[in-house]
């Protein structure tokens, strides 16, 4: 989930929902959500999937992922991704869901570290797209809430909702959410910012969805490709008037880049294309940070 580590920012509530709340009311609603937002708790997960086979050359058969990539994710307008999530709930779903299945059966302990790092990615990001899936039409991914009752209601009425802490899915007897792989096993375990431009949260802000699934053998080339395009969309870095803007990813997330904004624009530089580097000489500090929570979704007869 785009949802900041303990020790980050609590993510924006949009202004619209909150803006007819009573300050005390909205303050505790706030709190409430600060406290249950990310648990630290050393459930063992992140010390189960920090292990891999140096030795092997077992790979997962991701194809069916990468064909229906293929199909249902188009490049959009600014460098933007969308998803025709209409075409792929009427025609793909149940094909979905047994990929997925498919995952859920590996021992990922048993794959080589980049095969292992492809097999998260892909699971967290076809599970996000099932989740979407399921719940389709909805405006955003924080419409979302699977089994959270009056928590999930009031963290939606702050534009704060969202599915990334049920647990809905099970790899090797473990019972896993979305922010397990994101934030207890692909953040700490492999420690390289590149995550956040793999894991995809199914939103406009985020990072795109790719057209093929990731692969051990082509990680590398494949995480360096997702930096560059969303650092130099205006998603993820602009410059206007001398003044930097932002994703918010970069400051939910600064300690992975480094710890300031001096670190963040130095990382951004090592994908930044001509034009932007020559806007970021000189800069240390960012001015303002966003981030756009609307569906990625391809709007019918737009």
């Amino acid at each position: 989930m785009r949802t900041p580590s303990p020790s980050g920012q609590i993510v924006r509530a949009q202004k619209d929902n909150y803006r007819n709340i009573p300050a005390v009311v909205f303050a505790a609603l706030l709190s409430l959500f600060a406290q249950t937002q990310y648990s630290s708790a050393d459930d063992g997960v992140t010390a189960y999937s920090a292990k891999y086979s140096k030795a092997s050359t077992e790979t997962v058969d991701h194809s069916v992922w990468t064909r229906m990539l293929g199909q249902y994710v188009s490049p959009g307008a600014h460098g933007l991704n969308l998803v025709d999530y209409a075409a792929w709930k009427a025609a793909d779903h149940k094909n979905l869901k047994a990929y997925l299945t498919q995952l859920q059966g590996i021992e990922p302990r048993k794959l080589a570290r980049n095969e292992q790092f492809a097999y998260w990615a892909n699971l967290y990001n076809a599970k996000t797209i099932d989740v979407v899936l399921d719940h389709y039409p909805v405006q955003s991914i924080r419409d979302i809430s699977i089994g959270e009752g009056l928590l999930g209601f009031l963290k939606k009425s702050v534009g704060a909702g969202g599915p990334w802490k049920a647990q809905i899915l099970e790899v090797a007897g473990k019972r896993l959410s979305l922010d397990d792989i994101e934030h207890k096993i692909l953040r700490p375990v492999f420690k390289d910012p590149r995550v956040h431009y793999a894991v995809n949260c199914a939103s406009i802000g985020c990072s795109n969805l790719q057209t093929e699934a990731f692969s051990g053998a082509k990680l590398d080339s494949q995480l360096n490709a997702g930096a560059k395009a969303y650092v130099n969309s205006a998603r993820g870095i602009s410059v206007e008037d001398g003044q930097v803007r932002a994703s918010s990813i970069y400051q939910w997330f600064q300690s992975d880049f480094g710890g300031s904004e001096a670190s963040v624009l130095d990382h951004v530089r090592q994908f930044a294309n001509p034009a932007l580097k020559a806007k970021l000489k000189g800069k240390t500090s960012i001015s303002s940070y966003g981030y756009d929570w609307s569906l990625n979704t391809i709007k019918r007869g737009s």
